[in-house]
């Protein structure tokens, strides 16, 4: 670079001269510098090197580049480079030329001793330049002398642009003729860099090989005249020096340059090196790149004081070796970019700060030490990649250097164990370990769920599996139990096994067994009881007499009992035992008569000994069981005889019930095993078996029930069908225990498949009750097909309960009294049926209606036909009865309606026809009630036409309303016509009364007039009562505001400013044209007469004095001031003509000197125009000039009065100033006067001003003003305003009605007045409706306190509920109790020792409390109650109701107890009663005992006859079981003690006539005692009974009072 900054350029001396030879025209010859790769030809401003490159950018010194190049400087076309060559100069030859540095021959090669001549400078070069080492060039610039001819295309000015290619004409003229310079920057100074490190910049300026390209010579001229080519020879190139600056390019880091490496060193002072000895830690043969570890920073210039130096990698002391990343370098905000390569000691990353996969940094030592990081101690097995762990701690990242990452089942810091929940550790397992697969429900919570190494879960105690998923046997239900599963708890006889689902845990059920456990029937099956196989003994076969009981209603089972007789005896047929297992043998009996008790014998079977002392029971049970097998057919054979005797006895009977098979249900498999003692236990403790030993029904415990239907469901292999029989039961199921079906009404049976007795009839409705009449029949059976009872002698009828024919009164019949005229009556009143003889009465005693005479038995008459006039049943009879006269024994009838007359042969009022004829009768008037029935003359009686109708109805019929009524006169509804005559038709009126149509009461309206009554006019008509109607209003369709006018003046509502009746004029005050536009006239009042104008012209018309269109100035001839006009003086009006006629003839000469002055044609003139003119103008001069005669004369007398005027003014001027002073007095007074009455005027004109305009402007108001245009815009009332106050619907804003109310809005109406009214009530009402919100808020706060009244009401009505229920259910149990003591006293065998007994257990009965004690609690609970509830007064006083209902509930509480007292009082009467029933019974037991030492001394003294007289026999019998006692009829409630009681059995009826008698006194006493204890028992269960319903009655209402208070809870809580 050269210090003028330029780069540079070629310098030479250039000169020319001839040659003795012919020149040739050589072509272009090029010049090419071969320098080392990196020089640049260019530079510019050296930079200051006095601080070397420390601070700043640094530069090496420039110098010519082809210093020590000249071996790389190649030329073509020369000459003298192999010898001396000649050459042709200008002056002379030489044949050595001097030492040149430089020749270059252009024609011919000059000998090498041939020196270098200077010539002239090229008339056209080219520079050249190569950075590929002359591969490739590009111009760097044109010279030419004229470039426009030689270097077409090339522009010669600069534009601006640095590497812009330009064509200079400088250095190209002939002169000099030799040491010519041609110059080349390569930039150029003027063209300001603004980067000159930028791409364009650095390839201007980067050369390895320069070239000059020289095209064309300058010659003097002498080629023109001389055409050889020899002249030629003298003109060519020699370049004397050729110098190129510039210097080594090291991008501002380096000072100085060096020879390239490998070259051999140069001994040239001055040359400049191509190698940069580069600073700034840069390198290369530019320093265009970083050192190999400074590339932090990417590579950049230097520039001016900033060295841009690279910077050293950091890498932590792990790599020397690195490079520069751009993306990281951005990544990094421009701070760095280097990356370091092949990082050491286990170390990775930009900086070798990250240690590599399965390493990790070591927290105790530096980064820079070569221990820096650790191996990672982590199984591969269970770690994540391998076995890496974290390089480096991270907090925010959660990394911990050395941590290891495990997999997802893996745990443990080396990751070399299965977490919890997971097992076997593998490395080809992509999560570590397998999950356990445990089921967290059968798994024990809080351990490991399965064995980390096998992966066997650990179950709960019931759950079983490799994955703890399935229940064990005989459980179910895998849950988070404690257990796990649930056991099944199959039912041991409904299901096959104790082993369920799974899943749902459902038993293998039996057959017709269902629900999970198998505990529950099929709908229409049944669970078998225990008695089930019972044998009704009359069923079996009998041995000996027997027979079925007869005469006694069933108690047990089947039909009833078989009445054995002693020493008989019944086979049982046992064929159908389901199971094969011990039976036990039960036997049911009852007794019959008193005796002793008998033996039984059992056949078929070993003998086995029977109880001795059965007491307690009317059943046996056989000692030991027998083994019955199924499919084996059984019979059991028993005979029964009395025991302690010999002899049978044949009036001695016994009432077999049945045979029953009871299983023992201990040989069962249900109760063998675990379970079977728990099974066991609960059959003993609820008696389970012990309760079908006696007959069903069978009220068993709910376990009870379970086992059973278990056993039968065992037993029978499943449930058994309820076979319901479909004529007797109401559906085909049956209840669950037992299999009983709902019978229908009298039917019985399980399976509801016969009558019950008393009843016959079998069939879909069940059986009807036999009812036979105890007063008729035999007995309460009747046949079972017919259901005939057996009737007593006299009695018939189904029931028994009906008389014989000709009989009433049934049971005390009665012969039937019918006086001969009927042979039956009824049989329950007597009265006579089907009276012959045209006879009736209860009797047959009086003669029918139509008839007349006596007809009772004995009289002599009979009925006679009454004669009204004809006979009854003929068309002639009009009567419906008659009677004989008592004193004239005439018949008088008493006629039909519509008949009058003795013999009914007229009409009566209101009827017509001709009864007096045969056939002829009377029909009622058809004047639709519009007549007066009672009136004779009402209708004509012959043809029935109307004729004083009534309700203003007229007609034929009445059936239409009078003329001038309308309406319905079928309903009496005629009203008078409305019509309004003035628009009625004419021809409907009459005397101002108009008709109109009689049905809908609308009138005959005249044209355009409308209404029901025709009273108004149609819309835009008016006039009503004109002869042709309504008149159109005719209203002007632009002028009106509508089409509507006025119904009565027929004024049209008009637009402002027009009037007139149909708005077709200006309005009043007003003018113009109507159809253009019409003014307002605005006249002056104090100037016009009147405000109206002229309609044409809108002039006013003005008063005297006053003119102009508004009459607002002063006429001409009066004074101003306006208003004061005053006329002027006389002579005003003289004058004033003669002036104004002259003005008029020079304004109309004025005007013709103007048309000629304009140019306008001249009027034509004739010459006697023109004379007349001319003596007309003569005339005026004589008159102005010399003057008229008259004129003069009239002028004279002017002008002497104005001087006797004058003078008389003179004279009153001289006697006015001799009263000077009083006239200036005078003058101050009127002066004074003046201005007071000039303001006061002037006030009085201001004010009469202001108060004009005002009223102007409100009389435009007013006459804009209008309602109806109002109404129409602004629908005050809600409809448009186009119709008159009489017709609007919705009224106007002027409206009134008839009552002189405002009439404005109304239904339907949306006008603003009513939706403002509307809202106004709206929001009155919505001011109210806040008022009792607010008085609601109040009822809000006591909602909490009457909840807690309602919960502790509910409380004490659940307690007065318990409290109702244990009262019935005492009360039932009482009734149960008084039952059975009268089913116990109607017993046959019951003894005066047994009633005994009974009577001392009744004593010995805790009675209950009273009711009413139990009441006194409630009350109390409840007062209790009411106590605690928090807030009662409040809550009271805001339901005062409610506190009266409180009131009034203890009242009737209190009367409750009082009644409850009498009750218990009662009961107490009931004791007494009892104690008396003991005494008796203890003097019968006494009398009882003395009867029985009698009866063994007779059967002592009996016997010993029978020894003596008739022998002994043996009255033994092997094997027979011997049978005394028997049980009575069940167990009491649970709340009175058992009794049990046992008369004797089988006593024999027939003894000797003595012990007869005897027998029969201890009976009467036996049965007449009783029945008069049994009354009176019957009379306090009746008494007691009453008093339970009254007590239920009082519950009722405490139940009612509790219900209403819990009600007001519910309310006041809810409210």
């Amino acid at each position: 670079m050269g210090q003028d900054g330029t780069a540079g350029g070629g310098v030479g001396a250039w000169g020319s001269g001839g040659c003795s030879g012919t020149p040739v025209q050589p072509p272009a010859h090029a010049l090419m510098l071969s320098a080392v790769g990196g020089l640049v030809a260019g530079g510019w401003q050296e930079p200051d090197l006095s601080h070397g490159c420390a601070r700043g950018s640094c530069y090496p010194a420039t110098g010519n580049l082809l210093v020590g190049r000249a071996t790389r400087l190649s030329a073509t076309s020369t000459c003298g480079l192999d010898g001396p060559q000649e050459y042709c100069i200008v002056s002379h030859l030489q044949v050595s030329p001097p030492s040149p540095r430089m020749a270059l021959g252009l024609w011919d090669w000059a000998p090498s001793h041939l020196g270098v001549l200077q010539t002239f400078r090229p008339a056209a070069m080219l520079v050249e330049r190569s950075a590929d080492f002359g591969r490739t060039w590009k111009v760097y610039r044109y010279f030419a002398y004229n470039c426009s001819k030689l270097f077409p295309g090339i522009p010669s000015h600069p534009s601006g642009l640095v590497d812009e290619v330009l064509c200079d004409q400088r250095y190209s003229e002939i002169e000099p003729s030799s040491n010519g310079e041609v110059i080349f920057k390569v930039l150029d100074p003027s063209i300001p860099v603004a980067d000159p490190y930028g791409p364009d910049i650095q390839d201007l300026l980067r050369v390895t090989n320069l070239r000059v390209n020289l095209t064309k010579l300058h010659t003097l001229g002498d080629n023109l005249l001389d055409s050889r080519q020899e002249v030629l020879h003298k003109y060519y190139y020699a370049v004397d020096e050729l110098v190129l600056r510039g210097s080594c390019f090291c991008h501002g880091h380096a000072a100085h340059c060096a020879p390239a490496l490998g070259a051999p060193t140069p001994s040239v002072s001055g040359m400049i090196h191509g190698r940069c000895v580069c600073e700034h830690h840069t390198q290369g043969l530019n320093c265009e790149r970083c050192e190999d570890f400074y590339q932090d920073l990417p590579w950049r210039p230097a520039e001016g004081s900033s060295t841009n130096a690279c910077r050293r990698c950091d890498c932590n002391e792990h790599s020397r070796q690195c490079h520069f990343d751009m993306a990281v370098f951005l990544a990094t905000g421009n701070t760095s970019g280097a990356v370091c390569d092949g990082c050491q000691h286990n170390t990775m990353g930009r900086h070798c700060h990250l240690c590599k996969p399965f390493y990790y940094r070591h927290p105790r030592s530096d980064i820079r030490s070569p221990t820096a990081c650790a191996p990672c101690d982590c199984d591969p097995a269970g770690s994540l990649d391998g076995g890496a762990c974290d390089g480096h701690t991270d907090v925010a990242l959660g990394m911990i250097a050395g941590q290891c990452r495990c997999k997802e089942n893996v745990a443990g810091p080396r990751c070399d164990r299965c977490r919890h929940g997971a097992y076997g550790l593998s490395h080809g397992d992509p999560q570590g370990c397998q999950p356990c697969r445990c089921d967290p429900r059968g798994t024990v919570a809080g351990s490991s769920p399965c064995d980390p190494i096998s992966g066997d879960c650990y179950c709960k105690r019931f759950v079983s599996g490799r994955s703890c998923s399935q229940c064990v046997p005989e459980f179910w239900g895998l849950s988070y139990d404690l257990g796990g599963c649930r056991p099944c708890a199959c039912d041991f006889g409904g299901a096959y096994n104790n082993r369920c689902s799974m899943e749902d845990g459902a038993c293998p059920c039996r057959p017709h067994i269902m629900g999970r456990q198998c505990d529950q029937v099929q709908p229409g099956f049944f669970c078998a009881p225990l008695d089930y196989y019972t044998y009704e003994a009359e069923q079996a076969t009998g041995h000996g007499h027997s027979h079925p009981h007869a005469g006694r209603m069933v108690t047990w089972t089947g039909l009833g009992f078989a009445r054995v007789r002693d020493g008989a005896g019944l086979t049982f047929r046992v064929d159908n035992v389901p199971y094969p297992m011990d039976y036990e043998l039960l036997l049911r009996y009852e007794p019959e008569v008193v005796g002793s008790c008998c033996y039984l014998h059992c056949l078929h079977g070993p003998a086995v000994p029977m109880p001795q002392h059965l007491t307690l029971y009317r059943y046996v049970l056989l000692s030991r069981p027998f083994c019955f097998e199924p499919s084996t057919p059984y019979e059991v054979t028993m005979r029964l005889q009395r025991a302690g005797v010999t002899q049978r006895h044949p009036g001695a009977f016994i009432l077999i019930d049945s045979l029953v098979l009871l299983p023992r249900v201990s040989e069962l498999p249900g109760f063998h095993g675990a379970e079977a003692a728990a099974r066991q236990e609960e059959l003993e403790r609820y008696q389970c078996l012990e309760v079908f030993r006696m007959p069903p029904p069978h009220p068993l415990a709910q376990a009870c029930a379970r086992l059973v239907c278990s056993i039968s469901a065992l037993m029978h292999g499943g449930a058994l069908p309820c076979q319901c029989d479909p004529q007797g039961s109401h559906s085909s199921e049956c209840q669950v225990q037992g299999g009983q079906c709902e019978c229908k009404p009298h039917v019985i049976g399980r399976r509801c498949d016969h009558c019950a007795p008393g009843s016959y009839g079998f069939g879909p409705l069940g059986c009807s009750p036999c009812t036979c009449s105890p007063e008729g029949s035999v007995s309460q059976l009747c046949d079972k097909v017919s259901g005939q009872c057996r009737c007593r002698p006299g009695t018939v009828g189904r029931q028994c309960d009906q008389c014989q024919p000709g009989h009433w009164g049934f049971p005390t019949c009665r012969p039937c009294q019918c006086n001969g005229h009927a042979e039956e009556c009824d049989p329950r009143t007597g009265t006579c049926l089907r009276c012959r003889d045209h006879t009736s009465g209860r009797h047959c005693e009086r003669c029918q209606d139509g008839y007349y005479g006596n007809p009772v038995l004995g009289s002599g008459q009979q009925c006679r036909p009454c004669p009204c006039p004809g006979y009854p049943g003929t068309r002639h009879y009009h009567g419906s009865t008659c009677h004989a006269d008592d004193e004239t024994h005439h018949i008088v009838c008493v006629c039909a309606p519509g008949y009058a007359g003795p013999r009914c042969d007229r009409c009566s009022p209101g009827y017509f026809g001709a009864p007096e004829m045969e056939g002829g009768e009377c029909r009622p008037c058809q004047c639709n009630n519009n007549i007066d029935a009672s009136d004779p003359e009402g209708c004509d009686s012959r043809t029935g036409q109307c004729l004083r109708c009534l309700y203003h109805t007229a007609g034929p019929r009445c059936a239409q309303c009078q003329p001038g009524y309308y309406g319905n006169a079928l309903q009496r509804s005629c009203r008078r016509c409305g019509c309004d005559p003035r628009g009625t038709l004419a021809s409907h009126c009459t005397n101002g009364t108009c008709d109109c149509d009689r049905g809908t009461g609308a009138c005959a309206c005249r044209p355009n007039v409308v209404g029901k009554s025709c009273d108004r006019c149609a819309s835009h008509f008016w006039s009503l009562g004109g002869p042709r109607g309504c008149e159109p209003c005719g209203c002007h369709p632009t002028h009106a505001l509508h089409p509507a006018c006025d119904t009565v003046t027929g004024q049209c509502q008009c637009r402002p400013g027009f009037g007139g009746r149909v708005c077709s004029q200006c309005q009043e005050h007003h003018w113009g044209d109507p159809e253009q536009e019409c003014r307002a006239c605005e006249c002056e009042p104090l100037g016009a007469e009147s405000p109206q104008c002229e309609q044409d012209n809108g002039q006013c018309r003005c008063r005297l004095g006053f003119e102009g269109l508004r009459c607002d100035r002063c006429q001409r001839g009066y004074q101003e001031p306006f208003p004061h006009c005053s006329p002027c003086h006389p002579c005003f009006g003289r004058w004033d003509l003669a002036v104004g006629s002259l003005q008029e003839g020079l304004q109309r000469l004025g005007a013709q000197v103007q048309a000629l002055r304009e140019g306008g044609s001249a009027l034509p003139l004739s010459p006697r125009r023109l004379r007349e003119l001319e003596e007309a103008l003569g005339h005026v001069e004589r008159l102005l000039g010399e003057g008229d005669t008259e004129l003069s004369h009239k002028l004279g007398e002017s002008y002497r009065s104005i001087l006797a005027s004058m003078e008389a003014s003179r004279q009153a001027e001289v006697v006015a100033n001799g009263t000077a002073g009083e006239l200036s007095r005078a003058q101050m007074t009127q002066q004074a006067a003046e201005r007071a009455l000039r303001q006061r005027g002037n006030t009085f004109r201001r004010g009469a001003a202001a108060a004009r305009k005002s009223l102007r402007e409100a009389q435009k108001r007013v006459m804009g003003l209008n309602i109806a245009r109002i109404n129409e815009k602004v629908r005050i009332c809600g409809a448009p305003g186009d119709r008159s106050c009489k017709h609007a619907p919705c009224g106007g804003a002027l409206c009134r009605d008839s009552a002189g109310t405002r009439h404005c809005g109304g239904t339907g109406c949306a006008g603003a007045l009513p939706i403002s009214a509307r809202a106004l009530s709206s929001a009155h009402n919505a001011s109210q409706q806040l008022e009792v919100a607010l008085e609601q808020l109040g009822v809000v706060a006591q909602k909490e306190l009457a909840r807690g009244a309602r919960s502790w009401t509910e409380e004490a009505l659940e307690r007065s509920q318990a409290a109702r229920s244990r009262a019935e259910k005492a009360t039932a149990q009482l009734r149960d109790f008084i039952r059975r003591i009268k089913a116990f006293l109607a017993e046959e065998g019951a003894d005066p020792g047994s009633i005994e007994l009974v009577a001392q257990q009744v004593l010995n009965m805790s009675l209950p409390r009273s009711p009413g004690q139990e009441l006194q609690e409630l009350q109390g609970e409840m007062q209790k109650s009411i106590c605690q509830i928090e807030g009662v007064n409040a809550v009271l006083n805001s339901t005062a109701e409610g506190l009266a209902v409180a009131r009034g509930l203890l009242a009737q509480g209190q009367e409750a107890r009082q009644r409850a007292e009498g009750i218990r009082d009662e009961l107490a009467g009931t004791q007494q009663a009892l104690e008396v029933a003991r005494t008796q019974a203890m003097t019968a037991g006494s009398t009882l005992q003395s009867a029985r030492d009698a009866i063994q001394v007779a059967e002592n003294r009996a016997r010993e006859v029978r020894d003596m007289g008739w022998g002994v026999e043996p009255a033994t019998a092997r094997g027979s079981w011997k049978v005394r006692g028997s049980t009575w009829w069940g167990t009491f409630p649970a709340t009175f003690p058992h009794v049990s009681l046992c008369p004797p059995v089988l006593t024999p009826t027939g003894c000797p006539d003595s012990d007869t008698g005897y027998g029969g006194r201890l009976h009467y006493d036996h049965v007449a005692r009783p029945t008069d204890l049994e009354q009176r028992f019957g009379a306090n269960e009746r008494t007691m009974a009453a008093k339970v319903t009254r007590l239920q009655a009082l519950e009722q209402q405490v139940t009612g009072l509790l219900q209403e208070i819990r009600e007001r809870a519910n309310a006041y809580a809810t409210c």
